[in-house]
Formats: structure tokens, C-alpha cells, sequence
């Protein structure tokens, strides 16, 4: 069950002092099922991939905690917000996914023990801790390269978006290889009108579009 949390009496912050009122956001819950829901098909397995998979899974519930805000609603006359009502809401996911990016980003290789109950950083002269950092076994395949094995096509001769910054732009797509312009030729239908009764007429036009495809990966001499 979501009920209300226990929050009770004032709490301040950089407007002032509030009342804790309302029902906050149950992250308590939200961690609990999601645990459940999520660790369950990991904790039958009793290796490497699904330790790593469980203490992953720990750091994203861990994020959505982390960013657990006050949201407040006004009273007073007027809306002078003379008296505040508070209670702890999640925040944006944008602002969790962002933090987790980075974390993947400057995620942690490890080492399992023999009986895959624990890890350490590989690298040796590593000093931090690996408890709230993403951490993993093995590199992921490079997927801007041909490699059958892995299912990767690559992105040489694939179409991408010059104006786009999504994974569809040409400076994602295509890892920083730089992409090839081809000026094609496109028909299209053009100044259509109705004609009674009853079809639509139109005029075949032609025009000129560029067309952007990932450069081919250069090969070592």
C-alpha cells in the first residue's frame, strides 16, 4: 500500500519554514517493489553476470532516492504564499537518467571472487569504493565497428541526420568518423487538386536533397 508518510510539524529551506503536510512520493515502497519485481530473476542465478546485474540494479533505485525533493503548495490570500504545505516528490527522471549517465560512464571494471559472492576494481592501483559506483565484467561491443560475432553491422554507409544531436545525428551515428553529402534527385507529389467526382490529380515535381552517410572505418596500415 502508498499511504501517507509520518513527516509531521515545520522543516525549512531556502524560502523559509514550511508544514509538512499532504502524502509524499513512497520511495520506501518504490524500493521495496522494485526490488522485488526487478532482483527476482537475478537472485536464482548464482553467477558473475547476476551479482553485477543486482548491485547495478541497487545503484539505479539508490539514484531515484538520491534525488527525492520537498514540492510545496502556497496558501494565503491572494496566493501571497504566507503559509507553505510541503512533501517529498520524486524528481525529473531527465535529472535520475543524467546522473546515471555519467555513472555508466565512468563505470567500474571488476573482478569476481571464485564463488561470485563479491568483486574488486581490476585495476589494482584503483582506491575508491565500487559501492555506488555501475560497475561490469567486461567490456560491451563496439557498435560503430563490423563484428558478426557480436550482431553489430557497424555504422559505415548507414543514413544519419546532420541537424539532429539524438542517436540518429550524424556526429553520434557515426562515432566521430565524420559523414559523406551525395546530392540525390526526389520526386514527389506536387500541387495536387480535387477533380469532381471523385479523385485527386497531382503533378509529379523534382528537386534536389542532400543525402548524409557514416564515413567507412580507416584501416590500420
Amino acid at each position: 500500500m502508498c499511504g501517507c508518510d509520518e513527516r509531521r510539524g515545520q522543516g525549512t529551506d531556502h524560502r523559509g519554514t514550511f508544514d509538512w503536510g499532504g502524502c509524499s512520493d513512497n520511495i520506501h515502497y518504490g524500493i521495496r517493489f522494485a526490488k522485488d519485481f526487478i532482483d527476482a530473476q537475478e537472485q536464482s542465478v548464482k553467477d558473475a553476470r547476476a551479482r553485477i546485474n543486482l548491485h547495478n540494479n541497487h545503484c539505479g533505485r539508490m539514484a531515484v532516492k538520491r534525488f527525492m525533493k520537498p514540492e510545496c503548495k502556497c496558501h494565503g490570500v491572494s496566493g501571497s504564499c504566507s503559509l507553505r504545505t510541503c512533501w517529498m516528490a520524486m524528481a525529473d527522471f531527465r535529472q535520475t537518467g543524467d546522473y546515471l549517465f555519467k555513472k555508466y560512464n565512468s563505470a567500474v571494471e571488476v573482478i569476481m571472487n571464485q564463488d561470485a559472492t563479491g568483486f574488486r576494481a581490476a585495476d589494482r592501483d584503483y582506491r575508491g569504493s565500487t559501492k555506488n559506483k555501475l560497475v561490469y565484467v567486461e567490456n560491451s561491443p563496439d557498435y560503430c565497428l563490423m563484428d558478426r560475432a557480436a550482431g553489430s553491422l557497424g555504422t559505415a554507409g548507414r543514413r544519419c541526420n546532420k541537424s539532429s544531436r539524438e542517436t540518429d545525428g550524424c556526429e553520434v551515428m557515426c562515432c566521430g568518423r565524420g559523414y559523406d553529402t551525395m546530392p540525390v534527385k526526389r520526386v514527389t507529389k506536387c500541387e495536387c487538386k480535387f477533380k469532381w467526382c471523385c479523385a485527386v490529380e497531382c503533378k509529379d515535381c523534382e528537386d534536389e536533397v542532400d543525402i548524409h552517410t557514416c564515413k567507412p572505418h580507416k584501416r590500420p596500415y
